[in-house]
């Protein structure tokens, strides 16, 4: 089992900036890939970035250029650090951990974080 917990996240003006991050405990040796999906109002959950532990990352199209993933292996914690923020970034955030071992695979969800931009 592995948990996840985010913190950050908040309300920003548009072309603003913020940083998300989330932090796993409990069996991080099988963790073998992460990300930030997010979910805006009314909307269906979408991805937003993934990085696998050999250091292939991944990005929405909505966000490219803009978002940037990062790890540190040795907190096993994963950031987002958001810059040039819009209106549609407002959505709420889940950090994600996909970790297993021996053919028995699981996601492992953060609590979410809410993400507000105001124009």
């Amino acid at each position: 089992q592995v948990q996840a917990v985010e913190s950050g996240g908040g309300s920003v003006e548009v072309g603003g900036s913020l940083r998300l991050s989330c932090a796993a405990s409990g069996d991080v040796a099988s963790i073998y890939a992460m990300g930030w999906y997010r979910q805006p109002p009314g909307k269906d959950r979408e991805m937003v970035a993934t990085m696998s532990v050999g250091g292939t990352v991944d990005y929405g199209n909505a966000v490219k250029d803009r978002f940037t993933i990062s790890r540190d292996s040795v907190k096993n914690t994963m950031d987002l650090q958001m810059n040039h923020l819009k209106p549609e970034d407002t959505a709420v955030y889940y950090c994600i951990y996909f970790g297993g071992r021996q053919g028995s695979y699981h996601d492992y969800w953060g609590q979410g974080t809410q993400v507000t931009v105001s124009s």
